[in-house]
């Protein structure tokens, strides 16, 4: 997949920020007033906002040209200074305002515990001036584009004004916008191609929650209404949900990791996204490269740049049992598995059962769910749940053994465990195309068939060869 990330070229647009960060140890607190004495360690400076967009663009590989102000200050001095690690950033498209500081975050920090940020801004807006040399920088940097990212943090760089007039230059050159947005509502976006809201601005954008995938969903398409256009949600722990027009839906469960520092976390799956866009790759596939992102950027301390290298190796990782056909895995993982399947536009089959003991009417169920899609994932009651359904003397088999046999099948892509009496919660997690079961049961009575309808995915009711159980197999031994 990062095999496409190398030719694209990103025009970044947006609040250009200083990030410093001040780090020591806490020992003692002052004498003077009750606050803890920093012993100062040393400083790092980093870049923030829309430049931390940039220096990530870079670092995956793409050709990037940064607009935004900055002041005729040290600051400035020290984010050129920065962002000269990157030669594939274009910084001759800065606009200098004399009269405002270049934005600059300041965190104390003792340890991994922040202490104080300090914000140096200024409060008012810039004048018609400095808005019609951003605007001239802006459409300089989309003509040589094969992407726009507005990098919204609301300090003032785009008002009404420059947004609308940026939009419309890219719309004019065919040239997708994606916007990182910080209104109360996403209206002013109308024409852009993507709005990528946290949770906090989509719900102060509709007032919706996203607490589960169908409310997430249901936000999502009420902000898309806004500005007519796609929206993708990073909903932290739940992971990420991409909106289309089309109606269609994208659930990327997250990536698990130790978090360490949220710090612009969301600057790296705006990156991701738009590298992964600008060289060609299918939106949903763009989807599941900026996850895996997000989830090395979150794991780092204070804003911090993810590589191409580090990227490459994650998915790498997760994608190891993807690459065994028929491999046992977690659910967790089978649910990182079969969104990434998804996002390629296979279609992914589910079906269930104990399979204590392989026959004929279990390989014609298995042949039969194969031939509904392109992957086909099996779930395996776990050997405490045989024993609650099946009786003590049930299985015969171990679990281990019963997932070996079923994944050495050649039609059989994946197989997973459910402890669970019924399938529903694994269901739930995997979020399959299609729900296969025997024909013995009416669809009304398929354990998730509902929610697998409720997505836009069916239920098969397969045939099944007449006089095959493991029941009665057992029962024909013991006889």
């Amino acid at each position: 997949m990062l095999d496409e990330l190398h030719s694209g070229r990103v025009a970044v647009i947006g609040d250009v920020m200083v990030d410093r960060y001040i780090t020591g140890s806490v020992s003692r607190i002052s004498p003077e007033a009750p606050v803890p004495v920093l012993l100062h360690g040393n400083i790092r400076i980093v870049a923030g906002g829309a430049a931390n967009v940039a220096a990530n663009a870079a670092g995956l590989g793409a050709a990037v040209t940064l607009v935004g102000y900055v002041g005729a200050d040290v600051e400035a001095d020290e984010l050129r200074t920065v962002l000269a690690e990157y030669p594939a950033i274009r910084l001759n498209h800065l606009v200098v305002d004399k009269t405002r500081p270049t934005v600059t975050k300041t965190r104390v920090m003792s340890g991994r515990q922040q202490i104080v940020r300090i914000d140096a801004e200024s409060p008012g807006s810039p004048g018609p001036e400095a808005e019609a040399n951003l605007i001239a920088a802006g459409k300089a940097a989309i003509a040589e584009a094969d992407i726009v990212v507005l990098s919204d943090y609301a300090k003032g760089v785009l008002s009404d004004w420059v947004i609308t007039s940026l939009i419309a230059e890219a719309r004019a050159r065919k040239v997708p916008v994606i916007v990182d947005p910080k209104r109360r509502t996403f209206d002013i976006y109308r024409g852009a191609t993507l709005v990528t809201p946290n949770r906090k601005e989509l719900f102060e954008a509709t007032g919706l929650n996203d607490d589960t995938d169908e409310e997430a969903v249901r936000a999502a398409a009420a902000a898309g209404q806004q500005f007519d256009g796609d929206v993708l949600v990073t909903r932290a722990e739940k992971g990420m949900t991409l909106w289309r027009q089309t109606g269609a839906v994208t659930h990327v469960p997250t990536e698990a990791r130790e978090v360490f520092d949220v710090s612009g976390a969301g600057d790296t799956v705006v990156a991701a996204l738009a590298v992964a866009l600008a060289s060609g790759l299918p939106l949903e596939t763009s989807v599941v490269t900026a996850n895996a992102a997000a989830a090395i950027a979150v794991s780092k301390l204070g804003t911090a740049v993810v590589t191409r290298a580090e990227l490459v190796a994650a998915l790498d990782r997760t994608s190891h049992a993807e690459d065994r056909a028929g491999a046992l895995v977690s659910r967790a993982d089978a649910a990182k598995i079969v969104a990434r399947w998804q996002a390629r536009g296979s279609r992914v089959v589910f079906t269930n059962g104990c399979f204590d003991l392989l026959h004929p009417g279990h390989i014609a169920l298995i042949e039969a769910a194969a031939k509904e899609g392109d992957r086909l994932v099996v779930a395996l009651n776990t050997d405490a749940s045989v024993k609650r359904l099946k009786g003590p003397s049930r299985p015969l088999q171990d679990e281990q053994a019963r997932a070996r046999v079923m994944g050495a099948l050649r039609a059989v892509d994946l197989v997973v465990l459910f402890d669970e009496d019924t399938p529903l919660e694994a269901i739930q997690a995997i979020q399959p195309d299609v729900l296969v079961k025997g024909a013995d049961y009416r669809e009304d009575q398929v354990v998730g068939g509902d929610f697998v309808k409720a997505r836009g995915g069916k239920v098969v009711l397969a045939n099944l060869i007449a006089g095959r159980s493991t029941s009665a197999l057992v029962a024909a031994a013991k006889s």
